[in-house]
């Protein structure tokens, strides 16, 4: 079977490179590359981890049911990589481009938020509000992935997104630059009485557990909405919508 024409012809592998070589090409061509499943052992599996690793590329080794679940028929020989909707940006851009708007840093930290869509909503809901950049860790994370793009609006191509290793540690460089990170959690004090006019940074947490224990250490303050129905808790989304719209009130009076 044509591996080419198998790609092309299941709409199931839109934003995947599939197979050994066309995977090899890629990452030499440094092609926006977000993340590489790997069914396989061997030399040519080792080099292309290895190439994964030295262009900053998170690899997770699966099993070939999970590759077929993710292309269907198409032939794939143990390896897939998921092709990014856009290039990362780096936390130093999300600072310069507040630095070029001329205003105070307004970053959204999105803690662990797996779903593809709940991250493109909310990247959508940043980009209008003129958010500056979204910061999301490399592990336990959705990614720039097609759903997330076309969840976003193509707001992904208008944001600077930064894709980082350690988010406990960017905190702390945030911090340094006189930034103050707000948190989200139900513990927090009502979200209109805090000050969002200065640099800040509002960190959302995952869908079913809020922000992890290290994150939430690390915020100088917590933000919460008040619940007044049976449910106790809001998609990620449209809390971060709520937070986010209140810095933007705020800052533009």
């Amino acid at each position: 079977m044509n591996e080419k024409k198998s790609f092309q012809d299941n709409e199931n592998t839109e934003g995947l490179i599939l197979g050994k070589n066309p995977v090899m090409e890629a990452l030499k061509a440094e092609r926006p590359i977000d993340t590489i499943y790997i069914a396989g052992a061997g030399t040519i599996f080792g080099k292309i981890t290895a190439m994964a690793r030295n262009n900053g590329v998170v690899v997770k080794n699966v099993n070939d049911q999970k590759l077929r679940q993710m292309c269907g028929s198409a032939a794939h020989q143990g390896v897939i990589a998921v092709c990014a909707c856009t290039e990362y940006a780096s936390v130093s851009d999300i600072l310069e481009a507040a630095e070029k708007k001329g205003h105070a840093p307004f970053i959204i930290i999105c803690d662990e938020i797996e779903d593809p869509h709940n991250l493109g909503a909310i990247i959508r809901t940043a980009e209008a509000a003129g958010a500056d950049g979204i910061i999301i860790p490399k592990r336990r994370s959705a990614s720039l992935n097609q759903t997330v793009h076309k969840t976003s609006a193509g707001a992904a191509s208008w944001i600077p997104v930064a894709r980082v290793s350690n988010l406990a540690s960017v905190i702390d460089e945030l911090k340094a630059q006189n930034i103050w990170i707000y948190g989200t959690d139900a513990e927090g004090t009502d979200y209109t009485a805090a000050d969002l006019r200065g640099g800040i940074a509002l960190v959302i947490g995952s869908e079913g557990f809020g922000m992890g224990k290290l994150i939430k250490e690390k915020c100088d303050f917590l933000l919460s909405l008040p619940m007044n129905g049976h449910v106790n808790s809001l998609n990620a989304s449209v809390a971060a919508g709520i937070f986010m719209y209140e810095a933007v009130r705020q800052r533009n009076m």
